[in-house]
């Protein structure tokens, strides 16, 4: 059996107000109101009760193919996305319901685009790897493995075109780090100073092979001194923490349109997906309990917000109640939602199509007067 290769994160939960002490005098966290705080947390709890559902939900049979939940990383999604502003953007990939909720999604249509349902995020076609929100500024999503960071690098380039004084918040795994498209955008960034931020969500099995026996070196952030870009290794439990020191990265970015890459270590209760049959084989099931006993976000943070005052028993049983109310009105919306109709197999296929304009290269694939049987196009009878 493996175990962890990273340090162990953060002290246990006896001594995480004192650890949190130091960030929490930080000025993007001092200045947020005691509301603020216990919105935080309650973001959180959302993730944590949304993902509990949604395995529910799938072992039903109700949600097809694939399902990475993100319990035991919360704080990473909602510290960092807690402090996007009007030209701040995000990409993720495929482990994204996190994500998508710290930004805003609703539950309901993200419950029905795992259920394949026309009233989900991406009118069910997408799933649970393929959220997405334009009017949110969340592009996704994606299912090959650092696909998103050369379009995370786009996004930032297109900001700085456009004299948009914004960053890209661009998430991967660390199993990613090890791809070649990552590092040809890293080589980018740093070439032309793009303001994009790579955050290594390193939970240290990536699909399912320790850090240790999958990349060389320890501290993955490293790897940014080859192409002379900022680093840093982040406590990824610790709310306030990550929230610290992902603003100073984002103010490089936005005031001097200079990258950086963030190494959060956090940890995934779950495996690599509910698919992931050997997830108590590469590490002890003494091992998850113990980072779900002493050093679980969610637990951590509430002993914080209870040490300042901003939380009680009745507040947070009011919270978990409140939550839960509305996870479930989540499922219900997904299951009364209709599938899509057929017709709509051919629309968001190009954009040239759907808005009606003339193409300017390539075929439509698939058209009205026109089926296919095997690899041959056959004319309708008119």
């Amino acid at each position: 059996m493996s175990t962890p290769t990273t340090p162990a994160p953060i002290p246990p939960q006896s001594e995480a107000a004192e650890h949190d002490l130091r960030y929490a005098k930080s000025p993007v966290n001092s200045d947020l109101a005691p509301e603020a705080k216990v919105k935080l947390y309650t973001d959180m709890v959302r993730i944590r009760q949304f993902e509990d559902r949604s395995l529910r939900v799938y072992q039903q049979g109700r949600i097809g193919g694939f399902l990475h939940l993100y319990n035991g990383q919360e704080a990473v999604a909602v510290g960092t996305c807690s402090l996007l502003g009007e030209h701040d953007h995000v990409i993720t990939a495929y482990r994204d319901h996190g994500h998508a909720l710290a930004v805003g999604m609703g539950m309901g249509e993200l419950m029905a685009e795992m259920q394949g349902k026309f009233t989900g995020s991406s009118k069910g076609k997408g799933g649970s790897m393929h959220f997405f929100s334009p009017e949110k500024h969340f592009w996704g999503g994606h299912g090959i493995v650092a696909g998103q960071t050369p379009l995370g690098l786009g996004i930032a380039y297109a900001l700085k075109y456009q004299g948009k004084k914004g960053c890209c918040l661009c998430y991967l795994g660390d199993g990613a780090i090890n791809q070649g498209a990552f590092h040809e955008s890293l080589n980018l960034a740093a070439l032309w100073d793009v303001p994009v931020i790579y955050v290594i969500e390193n939970n240290g099995y990536s699909m399912g092979t320790s850090q240790k026996r999958s990349s060389a070196g320890e501290i993955l952030a490293r790897r940014a001194s080859g192409y002379d870009l900022e680093w840093a290794v982040i406590n990824g439990n610790s709310l306030y923490e990550v929230r610290a020191r992902t603003y100073e990265a984002m103010q490089r970015a936005r005031e001097r349109s200079k990258p950086t890459l963030l190494e959060m270590r956090t940890y995934r209760y779950r495996g690599h997906s509910v698919a992931d049959a050997n997830a108590e084989k590469y590490r002890t099931k003494a091992e998850i309990e113990t980072y779900k006993r002493d050093f679980d976000p969610i637990s951590l943070f509430r002993a914080v917000l209870v040490r300042e005052g901003h939380l009680d028993d009745a507040k947070i049983d009011a919270i978990n109640a409140a939550v839960k109310q509305e996870v479930e009105a989540a499922v219900r919306f997904a299951d009364e939602s209709p599938v899509a109709a057929v017709p709509e197999i051919f629309t968001d296929v190009y954009a040239t199509i759907d808005e009606n304009a003339a193409a300017q290269h390539g075929t439509h694939f698939f058209n009205k007067d026109a089926h296919f049987v095997g690899n041959q196009q056959v004319a309708e009878a008119k």
